[in-house]
């Protein structure tokens, strides 16, 4: 049996540390923000390079909050790619705001910056891009639009944490960086988490009020908010594996590099790992096959566990048959999601798990 992740092979490694990190909160009851909250934000501000850090309770409120906070508002557009999880877009909708999907680059999965400009309105307020798989979207194309017609850019780093393009770390790039820390994350917490960061005051300020009820001090309520706090726990243990994420994200990409090798013999389509100024963090290793529900099956049948990421298209889901998309719109999209297929992958997976993985990765 091989699973596409294996937390507990990791938690083992770090067992006394993270034992004694979950202690040391139990001994001090603070168990909502707190010291370890505040460290932990501290920590990941200065590894992202942003200068503030705020601490909320999942992927989700990050974008939510972050959005928010940045200046996006009811009626708003947020351009967004149709190739990803449901929170980036559902976020949007959350706040009063509404996405327009722009298709994909079907070499990198991620918002193809050649196609934006053409669905900016007079309504458009914000840039959304997702560094889909761990792979930065293209970031320099991206802002120098954003700053050509004054809009805002918010970076879905949920699954490229520690990823970078030329040095800079994704989530310090644009206006505002969402983290998520959910467990089958680079950096997994043992429940839900997530970050808001930036290196705008303003933004920073009105993001820690909006986590927090809309406070600045205690029952006095400025702005309608969110119960949305990353607990001392979730902290504490994010602070032992903080440690660790580069060493992993690097023994993550060694993994995805024999896939590659092994793969590619094949004559199976590989995803592109980045190069020296394009640093992927191999969150997901994805392939692309036409017999994609085949070679499921037969990886299946092996004990190998495979996941798509994603099936259907965001403007193909029921719930947003209101805006008015149709099949057909998104046509990179929607073939991708036809063939994509998600092997396992973490920095424990040896070369011989990967060999058997490969093995199963038959077509007819």
């Amino acid at each position: 049996m091989i699973p596409m992740l294996d937390l507990k092979v990791q938690y083992l490694s770090l067992k006394k540390e993270i034992d004694g990190a979950i202690q040391n909160v139990l001994n001090t009851t603070q168990f909502i923000l707190g010291p370890e909250v505040a460290e932990f934000e501290k920590e990941m501000a200065a590894y992202l390079g942003v200068k503030y850090a705020i601490g909320v309770s999942s992927g989700t409120s990050a974008l939510e909050i972050g959005l928010l906070a940045a200046g996006v508002e009811k009626g708003d557009e947020v351009i967004t790619p149709p190739f990803t999880f449901i929170a980036t877009s559902e976020a949007v909708v959350n706040i009063g705001a509404k996405p327009v999907f722009v298709d994909i680059d079907p070499t990198t999965y991620n918002i193809d910056p050649n196609l934006i400009e053409a669905q900016i309105t007079a309504k458009t307020k914000a840039i959304l891009p997702v560094h889909l798989y761990g792979l930065p979207a293209e970031m320099d194309k991206i802002v120098a639009i954003a700053k050509k017609h004054n809009l805002l850019v918010i970076e879905d780093c949920a699954q490229a944490l520690g990823a970078a393009i030329s040095g800079k770390k994704v989530g310090s790039i644009g206006n505002v960086g969402c983290l998520s820390f959910f467990p089958s994350k680079n950096l997994g917490c043992f429940g839900d988490g997530g970050m808001v960061v930036t290196s705008d005051e303003r933004i920073a300020e009105k993001a820690q009020m909006l986590r927090q009820h809309g406070s600045r001090k205690r029952y006095i309520h400025e702005i309608d908010g969110y119960n949305a706090r990353l607990d001392s726990l979730q902290a504490a243990i994010l602070r032992v594996k903080l440690k660790h994420l580069d060493e992993w994200n690097h023994k993550r990409r060694e993994v995805a590099a024999y896939y590659n090798q092994l793969l590619s013999a094949k004559g199976i389509t590989v995803p592109v790992l980045g190069d020296a100024n394009k640093v992927h963090s191999c969150n997901y290793y994805t392939i692309r096959i036409a017999d994609r529900d085949g070679v499921q099956n037969r990886l299946k049948e092996k004990g190998i566990t495979s996941m798509i990421y994603y099936p259907i298209s965001l403007h193909l889901q029921e719930v947003y048959k209101g805006l008015g998309y149709k099949k057909g719109d998104f046509p990179k999209s929607e073939k991708a999601q036809g063939e994509v297929l998600s092997l396992p992958i973490y920095a424990e997976l040896s070369k011989e798990q990967i060999e058997e993985v490969v093995g199963g990765c038959e077509w007819k």
